[in-house]
């Protein structure tokens, strides 16, 4: 019989967010990846970067949600507007439990031109003081075997499932 707290427990709505990773192919295939920004990302760069990604709005449909984030977090125009133009990678699961929905696309950018959207945080943590920090503070092209190092470990797997799918599109 299950203890009175398991069963009134309301369940945890599952979050969920979406992103891009944008690719282009000069002697090697490269992507995009940023660097969040913040206090708590300063000093980490190994397993810290990401895809442009975000959390969906309510009734948000994954792709476009992608596309949102990807033109908030980086202030660079969409490589394409047309679904089709969007490679689907599937949805990974991040070590905190929440979903990623990814997407890649063929495109180019200057890193240098990249700016980000503000958000708010609370730093130190359970301090009170708000700090306005920008989500990304710096975006770079790596190539495959550089991204492996640098992404966030949960998120390789779209690194693998985009040669995969590059692979069979060629």
């Amino acid at each position: 019989m299950a203890r009175p707290s398991q069963t009134s427990r309301p369940p945890r709505s599952q979050k969920r967010s979406a992103g891009l990773l944008l690719y282009r192919r000069h002697s090697a295939l490269e992507v995009f990846l940023v660097h969040p920004g913040g206090p708590f990302w300063t000093h980490r760069d190994a397993g810290a970067w990401t895809l442009p990604k975000g959390e969906l709005l309510p009734g948000e449909n994954p792709l476009a949600t992608a596309q949102r984030e990807f033109q908030e977090e980086t202030g660079f125009a969409l490589p394409s507007r047309s679904p089709d133009d969007y490679l689907p990678l599937g949805t990974i699961r991040q070590l905190s439990g929440k979903l990623v929905h990814g997407w890649a696309a063929e495109g180019n950018c200057d890193p240098a031109a990249l700016q980000s959207n503000l958000t708010e945080v609370e730093y130190p943590p359970r301090s009170g003081r708000k700090l306005t920090i920008p989500e990304v503070d710096r975006g770079a092209w790596f190539t495959m075997p550089q991204a492996q190092e640098k992404i966030l470990p949960a998120q390789a797997l779209f690194l693998t499932r985009l040669e995969e799918t590059l692979a069979r599109h060629s």
